[in-house]
């Protein structure tokens, strides 16, 4: 997992004209806490934060007044309509430390021959990793599955240093046959009052 270098600017003024403000100027107001410490409201540049969040569980080392420091996004709000980075929140780590985030689970591979579906049950798994080291994504392999077959989170590959941190009896991903769909009876009655 790399790391993405951010400069951050404190914030002074609240409230939401001054957030109106700052996301005038392309930044975007966010809010720093963890490890006790009291939370530090900062500003970030909105087009490269908007860029490394497309990183699940990105490690961001940003500059807070010359001080180093490693965080991972908490909650980020978006604009509903616009899509644009309305306030994030970061959550101080250390390295070594451990974390508990939830990391996209996706498939590769093609099913058995057949109608079958696949039904994504949990599209992402919860894990503990080192706060340097966190998956970007797991991949599941669904090659030659049939109708009734099920990954269970404990059949999942975890890298070395990450573990579950839900039920791993839990399903990730099942097979389901396809449901044919019956073939309406549509000249029933239109047969009858042809005949009268």
């Amino acid at each position: 997992m790399s790391e993405v270098k951010l400069a951050a600017e404190v914030r002074k003024s609240f409230g939401k004209g001054a957030a109106r403000s700052i996301r005038r100027e392309n930044k975007v107001p966010a809010v720093v806490y963890g490890h006790g410490s009291e939370p530090v409201h900062v500003t970030l540049p909105g087009h490269e934060l908007l860029l490394a969040l497309r990183t699940p569980n990105v490690l961001l080392s940003l500059d807070i007044d010359g001080k180093n420091e490693l965080a991972i996004p908490k909650a980020v709000q978006r604009d509903a309509i616009k899509g644009y980075l309305v306030h994030v929140d970061l959550l101080l780590v250390k390295r070594g430390e451990k974390v508990t985030v939830e990391v996209p689970v996706e498939t590769e591979g093609d099913l058995a021959p057949g109608s079958f579906l696949v039904e994504n049950v949990l599209s992402t798994l919860t894990v503990e990793a080192e706060a340097t080291h966190i998956p970007t994504s797991f991949t599941v392999s669904i090659e030659g599955l049939e109708a009734g077959a099920s990954i269970h989170a404990k059949d999942v590959e975890l890298p070395k240093g990450t573990t579950l941190a839900i039920d791993p009896e839990a399903v990730v991903i099942q097979i389901l046959a396809a449901q044919a769909e019956e073939p309406a009876a549509e000249g029933a009655e239109g047969d009858e009052a042809a005949e009268a």
